[in-house]
């Protein structure tokens, strides 16, 4: 697998398969991530933004279309291909006890050890330059419990550069954290896709903050549909304003986010 990744999304519908048939969460949605951006996927809760992150991850099969990365349909990648290609970063906590950080960012490389989990120097080395790159050695010794929500999040980031993945999917990375924690994950996975060139995308519910730190927006709504652009293109298209603008909430067009509305405060 070359070192960048370009995944094509064609006509792809999401959803799940059941014994009362197929439900779908979105339709025809062609696009395209590219290498070295940071794009972040947007929408309201329930919009099925995991549904399609997972789907696009490998995780669940698509209901129709295709997923591609580098040309390659999704469904031909054996789980060592896709594991040397896609590294995912969940919101969940890892239910792990007595395990410290390096061991943990270390277990990015299980698609390089083998069945017995044997490191060689290249594992040794990829798992040091993750930890220093994401600035956490200060952490290896640390057990993984005893880690703050942030601190916890920049380790599994870390794991997913030592998987050495040219993508990397994040679901909600920002959840949970205080305002200071992400800025700086955000921040830092920025400068991950354009130091790195790496392809990551992300869902998020921190708005203003993902229209000011990404590339590209794929912005989702049940009734609406998916709609992708830069932050300029779904300015000017009007689909940002069309996606968010409630009672209460206006779209600035000048700074392209948006801003609470005084005239509705009570």
């Amino acid at each position: 697998m070359n070192k960048t990744a370009e995944i094509c999304v064609k006509d792809l519908t999401t959803g799940y398969r059941n014994s009362k048939g197929e439900k779908e969460v979105t339709q025809k949605l062609t696009a395209t991530l590219y290498p070295g951006e940071l794009t972040c996927l947007l929408g309201p809760n329930g919009a099925g933004k995991s549904t399609l992150l997972r789907t696009i991850a490998g995780f669940q099969k698509p209901l129709g279309g295709s997923v591609e990365i580098n040309g390659k349909n999704l469904n031909d990648f054996s789980g060592k291909e896709l594991s040397k290609t896609v590294s995912v970063v969940l919101t969940e906590k890892p239910l792990l006890e007595n395990m410290d950080v390096e061991t943990l960012v270390g277990l990015g490389r299980a698609p390089y050890t083998g069945f017995w989990g044997r490191f060689s120097d290249a594992d040794k080395e990829a798992v040091d330059n993750a930890i220093t790159l994401i600035g956490i050695d200060s952490l290896r010794g640390r057990m993984v419990q005893s880690l703050s929500d942030g601190e916890r999040q920049k380790v599994m980031i870390a794991k997913a550069i030592a998987q050495e993945t040219p993508v990397i999917f994040l679901d909600e990375p920002t959840a949970f954290l205080d305002y200071p924690s992400k800025v700086e994950n955000m921040l830092l996975l920025y400068s991950l896709a354009h130091s790195m060139g790496k392809t990551i995308f992300m869902s998020t519910h921190d708005l203003d903050m993902a229209l000011q730190l990404t590339d590209r927006i794929w912005l989702m709504d049940k009734k609406l549909g998916v709609r992708t652009g830069t932050h300029r293109q779904l300015t000017d298209s009007g689909d940002l304003a069309l996606y968010f603008t409630r009672p209460g909430i206006e779209f600035d067009t000048t700074t392209g986010l948006f801003r609470i509305s005084t005239t509705h405060k009570s």
